[in-house]
This record gives C-alpha cells, structure tokens and sequence, in this order.
C-alpha cells in the first residue's frame, strides 16, 4: 500500500495478514520508504519532534477545501520509524482538528498489535509523535476560536 494514500483500515487489514512479528516489522519499513521525502528546508529545529531517540520532523499545514482540515508530512533518520510516521499519518492527515483530538491512538495501535512489538524508546517516542500531531491540532483549533 502507498504509505502516502494509505487508510488506518487499510494498514489494520494488511497487519491482520502477516503472521509474525518480523514480517509485520519489514511492512513497517516498507511504508516509511513510501513517504515522500521531506526538504532540507523543512529539517528545522522548529519541526523536530522533542521526545525522540531518532531524528524526527513534522510539519503541519491546513489542507483542504472547505472545513479545515491538517495534513502532516514528516520524515526520519530511521526506517522503522518512517514506517510508524507513515502510520500516524494514514490516522491523522487530512482530518479535521477536533477530529484528530478525539482519535484514540490506542485503541488503533492495539488493532495493529503495535505497541507490545515496540521497545520502550520507541513506544516514547512514539507517544512524542502523538502529542506533536495532537498540540499541532489544537494549536489550529485556537486559531479558528
């Protein structure tokens, strides 16, 4: 699946058929290598996810026509973690900010099996991403009240 135009049922579907933990973990991969790269111009310490062992950035920006709407881009120094931005992207991008903020991160990493395979300075780190994605959403949520 293009990790670009990927849908969180989609991924949910694609983990639910690999057996084991090392065939889940190379599909991980294999979506971070579907991210578009991300500009040396975007690699700021502005965009830099804090709470991070990896070198990790994310930029939001409004999209959409209509409501408004926050699309991420992002990218990373390691290919498990390109993998675990593609999937916060597939959960978050393209939403509504009120939306983003009542996801349950969870609940969606439980379908997958995710968290109980990460080891703990991913799993930190990953919470790292969530909080960005979520203070990003409420930042925006401000600006429109």
């Amino acid at each position: 699946m293009d990790a670009q135009h990927a849908t969180i049922d989609g991924l949910v579907e694609d983990f639910s058929f690999l057996d084991d933990w090392e065939d889940r973990y190379r599909y991980v991969i294999e979506l971070g290598k579907g991210l578009p790269d991300l500009p040396d111009a975007d690699r700021t310490d502005a965009n830099k996810v804090q709470g991070c062992a990896s070198q990790v950035w994310f930029v939001s920006e409004p999209c959409g026509d209509g409501e408004p709407r926050l699309c991420f881009r992002g990218d990373s120094d390691a290919h498990i973690v390109r993998g675990l931005i593609a999937i916060l992207f597939a959960l978050y991008s393209g939403r509504a900010p009120h939306e983003i903020l009542e996801i349950d991160p969870e609940a969606v990493f439980a379908r997958i099996g995710l968290r109980e395979h990460l080891t703990s300075q991913r799993s930190n780190g990953l919470s790292s991403m969530v909080g960005r994605i979520r203070a990003d959403a409420q930042a925006a949520l401000a600006k429109v009240h």
